[in-house]
């Protein structure tokens, strides 16, 4: 990523660069003089400007994947498998909550004290939730959350 030191050097190159080719690289009979002080500002400003904003392409290219921030529940670090319908129903507390949604296993361990629906996401721990999850009180974002806490198919 580009420091502030490194774009306040290149501003100053691309000022100086400027003043260099206006001034007629020393001679006090350059093209400033024929221009105008108002005109060489204008152009000065116009390449800081473009210098900025070609900065704001530029600078997420040398953003790191480490520097990035991600975010992913433990689920998605498990390995995916089949469960059956008996190993699914001893997940059925607060401290380890299990449900099924359209044949798919989700671990919602996590997501428990957050529910902003209370205990109501209990009342169907260890069992089949789909009625429930696709009920009016959902709003859509919450079809996409779900995923993250998938970890794996119902055996049928």
């Amino acid at each position: 990523m580009v420091s502030g030191s490194d774009s306040s050097e290149g501003v100053g190159m691309i000022i100086s660069l400027a003043a260099a080719l206006f001034v007629g690289f020393g001679s006090s009979e350059g093209y400033a003089a024929e221009l105008g002080l108002k005109s060489m500002e204008l152009i000065v400003v116009t390449l800081i400007i473009g210098f900025l904003l070609s900065l704001l392409f530029l600078a997420p290219r040398f953003i790191t994947s480490d520097q990035t921030k991600k975010v992913h529940s433990d689920a998605s670090t498990k390995v995916l498998k089949a469960y059956n319908k008996a190993e699914v129903c001893l997940h059925n507390k607060r401290t380890d909550c299990w449900i099924i949604i359209k044949e798919k296993v989700y671990d919602v361990t996590p997501y428990v004290e957050e529910h902003p629906g209370g205990d109501a996401i209990l009342a169907h721990a260890g069992d089949d939730s789909t009625e429930g999850f696709f009920g009016p009180q959902h709003a859509t974002r919450v079809f996409d959350m779900i995923d993250d806490f998938y970890i794996g198919e119902l055996e049928k």
